[in-house]
């Protein structure tokens, strides 16, 4: 069910929703958080989508806040009220801002919080460089942006680093997951010997590449030589390369969703690596609302060393 509501206030809008509850029963109960979306004007329904998806582990209220650049329009609120098949386990409201100031964000969605709840705000395209201190990051337990959707996604993840706080993640470090699984699991089998040498093959615009780099220089105590690709068609991580004095660990995507794990004295192996959903991402980073310790680990001293160029950087082809 899909209610619009032109014209509107937040105040309105709540009073619909008790009307929805009372008079159907169609607002679940039961969700464990408050999800906000800040999405840029054209990218609502593929966020709401992703949301809905994880909504089904996480039941939550999904408020997705869409701004439009003020123009010296009259200010308008346009709201949307989805429950039930439209709105997966929990129910979502959209709120489109038109000639607003974007520091009235919170107070836009403090009135339709659900009460003591935990708050989770999600940036699908650029982010305020300190996250934790924006209206709205100062009301949530967890601050999610995703450095590959926006312009710049190495100065994005920059950002994120220089002004990291507890809470704060990246969905270029939640791509990783399944890249991070494999190579600990093939570092944990004999022969158990020191790593001297890494080196990673990625986009000449990946984040999850400087991430994963500045993840194994922590984790390995070893300076990684980065490669950046400059090739149609490539994105994100393309190998990952660990010297050993018995020979090299390669995990290198050959396909879309194929890997090869490559290992001295063993037959090559061919993993399942797919490229994550946003979706998948999202039902991950909402499993665990405490702080992630690893990413802040990673992303400040990464995201710094990245940009002074510490991390050797080259200009290469594809993996």
């Amino acid at each position: 069910m899909i209610v619009d509501l032109p014209g509107t206030t937040t105040s309105r809008i709540s009073r619909a929703l008790v009307e929805l509850r009372e008079e159907g029963g169609a607002v679940a109960l039961g969700r464990v958080l408050t999800l906000i979306i800040v999405a840029r004007p054209g990218d609502e329904e593929e966020a709401i989508e992703a949301a809905n998806d994880a909504s089904r582990e996480h039941p939550m209220r999904v408020i997705v806040l869409s701004r439009d650049e003020p123009q010296g329009e009259e200010e308008r609120l346009d709201g949307q009220i989805r429950v039930g098949g439209d709105a997966g386990a929990g129910e979502v409201i959209v709120l489109r801002v038109h000639g607003a100031p974007g520091d009235a964000d919170e107070g836009l969605v403090t009135s339709l919080l659900l009460p003591d709840a935990p708050v989770v705000v999600w940036w699908t395209g650029e982010h305020p460089d300190d996250m934790g201190s924006s209206p709205l990051g100062r009301i949530a337990q967890r601050r999610i942006a995703d450095s590959a959707a926006s312009a710049d996604p190495l100065a994005s993840l920059t950002a994120v680093g220089l002004h990291y706080r507890p809470g704060d993640t990246d969905f270029a470090w939640t791509r990783l997951t399944l890249w991070r699984a494999q190579l600990a699991a093939a570092l944990d089998q004999p022969p158990y010997e020191p790593v001297t040498a890494a080196r990673v093959r990625g986009s000449v615009d990946s984040a999850s590449t400087a991430l994963i780099a500045s993840w194994l220089g922590s984790r390995l105590q070893l300076v990684v030589d980065v490669e950046m690709s400059l090739s149609l068609g490539s994105s994100g991580v393309h190998s990952v390369e660990l010297e050993r004095p018995s020979g090299p660990i390669v995990l290198e995507r050959v396909q879309e969703k194929v890997a090869e794990l490559r290992q001295p004295g063993q037959p090559v192996h061919e993993l399942a690596l797919p490229r994550r959903h946003l979706r998948d991402c999202l039902a991950e980073e909402l499993r665990h609302l405490d702080p992630d310790e690893l990413f802040g680990e990673v992303v400040a001293p990464g995201a710094a060393l990245y940009q002074a160029n510490v991390v050797p950087l080259r200009q290469g082809g594809a993996a």
